[in-house]
């Protein structure tokens, strides 16, 4: 099981209340309700190896260089200088540090990759995988990696991740009329507004889908702007003509990496904390007392 760890941690300070605090007034209601996705995750599906995936990098520069407006808008503006930051709500960013010390202190592996962002690592360690792979997220940019054959199958959260719809390659045919292989190109011609994608003018998501569907991929659509005995009417044929500059490079910033270099790790759940004494000083400190002991009891389980 490979969790999608920032989609997670939002997904949960905005669906527990900010009144979750620890004993000094500090906000911890994205530290507990992470904790307890993850032992509801356990609990439901009983992984073997599960491994919380990081943004070490959640705007590569290697992607801001071939499409700078990607991710850009969510800049935060306040910097002036250094590298980019993501703007993350106030009392959100302090809550970050301490997820990372309490899954160090349990023993869940916690896995970036310099440079790269989380779905990187996921895709790697998806391709990596010799059975089964759910990832869990709310990007839908990770439909790409589902493979029935392979097993590699995404949970997609709805509202907790007790509700999740589970992603196979007939749900995303179903949904978006592509296969699941085709769909980093069906994105990068459709473009995505929150990623800060343009994708090309006068096409959205239905007729990327058709697009992609008649000629098989992104390079297909291309060949067939370029044919004037194709089908395509004169206003795409424009459209895609005029986003070559954009094309030729979206590909690359939409597909998942699958080469991320990667430390060595441990991806076993553990039955047990790592470390008795700092996770019992985290709970103390931060008031996770019933949180980790809750999902203790499910991995001791």
């Amino acid at each position: 099981m490979l969790l999608d760890t920032a989609s997670l941690y939002y997904r949960a300070y905005f669906g527990v209340p900010d009144s979750v605090r620890a004993p000094d007034g500090t906000p911890v209601n994205a530290v507990r309700g992470l904790l307890d996705f993850i032992g509801r995750l356990v609990q439901d599906h009983r992984p073997d190896d599960l491994v919380a995936c990081w943004d070490d990098d959640w705007r590569p520069e290697w992607r801001v260089s071939l499409i700078p407006s990607y991710k850009a808008h969510r800049v935060a503006e306040e910097v002036a200088a250094g590298p980019d930051q993501e703007e993350t709500p106030d009392t959100l960013a302090p809550q970050v540090p301490v997820i990372e010390e309490v899954l160090a202190a349990l023993g869940i592996a916690r896995v970036g990759s310099p440079g790269f962002e989380a779905d990187d690592v996921i895709g790697t360690l998806s391709a990596r995988a010799k059975g089964p792979v759910d990832i869990v997220t709310g990007d839908r940019d990770l439909f790409q990696l589902v493979d029935d054959a392979r097993g590699v199958r995404v949970l997609y959260p709805r509202k907790g991740v007790g509700d999740c719809d589970l992603v196979v390659e007939e749900l995303i045919a179903e949904k978006y009329g592509v296969r699941a292989d085709q769909y980093a190109d069906f994105a990068a011609l459709r473009g995505d507004a929150s990623d800060g994608l343009p994708g090309v003018k006068g096409i959205g998501e239905k007729t990327a889908a058709q697009l992609i569907t008649e000629y098989g991929d992104l390079a297909g659509v291309r060949a067939a702007a370029q044919d004037p005995a194709s089908r395509l009417t004169p206003a795409k044929r424009r459209g895609i003509v005029e986003a070559a500059e954009y094309l030729d490079v979206a590909p690359k910033v939409v597909r998942v990496a699958l080469d991320a270099p990667l430390a060595d790790f441990d991806p076993a759940l553990p039955a047990g904390p790592r470390d008795p004494a700092a996770l019992a000083e985290l709970m103390k400190r931060w008031g996770l007392t019933g949180a980790v002991e809750r999902l203790l009891a499910t991995l001791a389980r």
